[in-house]
């Protein structure tokens, strides 16, 4: 057998055990350690554990579970409740002016913890009801949350980003930076979208009431303040990394400590939030290891078989296609793996064959980075499965069906596309700040 059809056959036997319900880190470790011992018998098995101890050896990774703690300890000690309240009292009088507030929270929250799933659960559990309760129309309202926390994998720290930075071998610190602006015009571009909409139809997003709005400066400025802690772990976290103050791994430790100080400040640090964000952490930490570990077997035999040269080949020299049509075609088996996998699982899939092609193909693995981050984004939101939806539909209350989840993402995805388009024409977007801070 060729190693062209190994190849096939290993990606086909994957994609079978992941559609069959089997765990991701199971389905892709296991049929990287059969195919190693059939193609290379007694040595094959000394793969898994050289990809444990690469794995052991990567201080960056050290990032991954204080950037997790720090994300669940800011929800579960309910600052977050605190800047939606802001949110709604400076933003409600305008049409729309909730599900514009909603969305500058997602940027914030993203801004503080890396990953969607918290954005969408503080989306879902705070924003929503109080949405819905204020007559916004609960088709528009879902996509808002959906949309807004996705920009969680895109706007630094991005722990996707961080994944992808490992698997790629390119500094995270410039993925961070190619995140900002793009994130950010991703946010306005959502924005834009809320207030043309609501302009044309102000009954999708009622402004507050006469009564809610009869609210004196004092307490307008007090609400105010509740932004004050979130900017400061920003800052502390980010700021300090760009000054070149603290490391990679000693700004998520600064990080996870800023957040756990603004607890204790709220004094909300009690037994039961550090118990829940222990617990979390730990569970979502343990399953991103265990996914890379199988990954870095996977690419180790893939790149044994030869498989980017023969992807290569067959892209370039049998189908004649130039280095853009590739690209296109890339981001498009993204989206369709969206459809079925989550970000990390597409990453360690096809990181392996994609990664060293873009960088023959002549094109930056730091953009490349974005846009495969844009797609993840797209993916999320994407039926039949995707992780977004489903998301939403276990923490939505019972009158928000699925069917109004599907419907809800179509204009938001449109949204996304858009932004897609415009980081793929315009690669500076995405290049100006990590070109501009390191002289790359």
């Amino acid at each position: 057998m060729s190693y062209e059809w190994i190849a096939l056959l290993m990606f086909s036997s994957m994609m079978l055990m992941l559609m069959s319900g089997q765990r991701v880190f199971g389905a892709i470790g296991f049929v990287a350690v059969v195919a190693a011992l059939f193609l290379w018998g007694d040595g094959g098995s000394e793969m898994g554990f050289s990809a444990a101890m690469k794995l052991m050896k990567w201080y960056p990774l050290l990032t991954l579970p204080l950037f997790i703690y720090m994300g669940y300890m800011l929800s579960e000690s309910g600052i977050a409740d605190d800047l939606y309240r802001m949110f709604h009292v400076w933003m409600g009088p305008l049409n729309g002016g909730l599900a514009i507030g909603t969305i500058g929270l997602m940027v914030i929250i993203s801004a503080m913890n890396g990953l969607s799933v918290a954005g969408m659960a503080i989306g879902a559990s705070i924003a929503l009801p109080e949405l819905l309760r204020r007559g916004y129309d609960k088709v528009m309202v879902t996509g808002v949350i959906q949309a807004g926390s996705s920009l969680g994998i895109l706007v630094p720290p991005s722990v996707v980003l961080v994944l992808y930075g490992m698997i790629a071998r390119q500094p995270v610190s410039q993925l961070w930076m190619a995140g900002v602006f793009p994130g950010l015009m991703m946010a306005t571009l959502f924005i834009v979208y809320i207030v043309i909409r609501c302009k044309i139809q102000p009954e999708l997003g009622p402004a507050l009431s006469a009564d809610e709005r009869r609210i004196g400066w004092a307490e307008k400025l007090r609400l105010l303040r509740a932004g004050i802690l979130p900017f400061f772990i920003f800052f502390s976290m980010t700021g300090l990394f760009l000054m070149g103050i603290t490391s990679l791994v000693e700004s998520s430790a600064v990080g996870a400590t800023a957040a756990t100080i603004a607890a204790l400040i709220k004094r909300r640090l009690t037994r039961q939030v550090v118990e829940n964000t222990i617990r979390k952490t730990l569970g979502v930490s343990c399953m991103f290891m265990w996914i890379i570990l199988a990954a870095l077997c996977f690419g180790a035999v893939f790149d044994g078989l030869g498989a980017v040269k023969a992807i290569e080949s067959f892209f370039v020299g049998q189908m004649g296609l130039g280095p853009w049509e590739i690209l296109i075609m890339m981001q498009l088996s993204y989206l369709l793996m969206g459809m079925f996998l989550d970000d990390t699982a597409m990453l360690v899939i096809v990181a392996p064959l994609y990664v060293p092609l873009v960088k023959i193909l002549g094109f930056d693995l730091v953009w490349y980075g974005v846009l495969y981050t844009i797609t993840c984004q797209i993916a999320y939101m994407t039926p039949p499965f995707g992780y977004n939806l489903f998301l939403m539909r276990a923490m939505a209350p019972p009158e928000v069906t699925l069917s109004d989840i599907y419907r809800s993402i179509t204009p938001f995805v449109a949204v996304m596309v858009l932004g897609l388009i415009i980081i793929m024409m315009f690669p500076e977007i995405a290049l100006w700040l990590p070109k501009t801070y390191y002289g790359r």
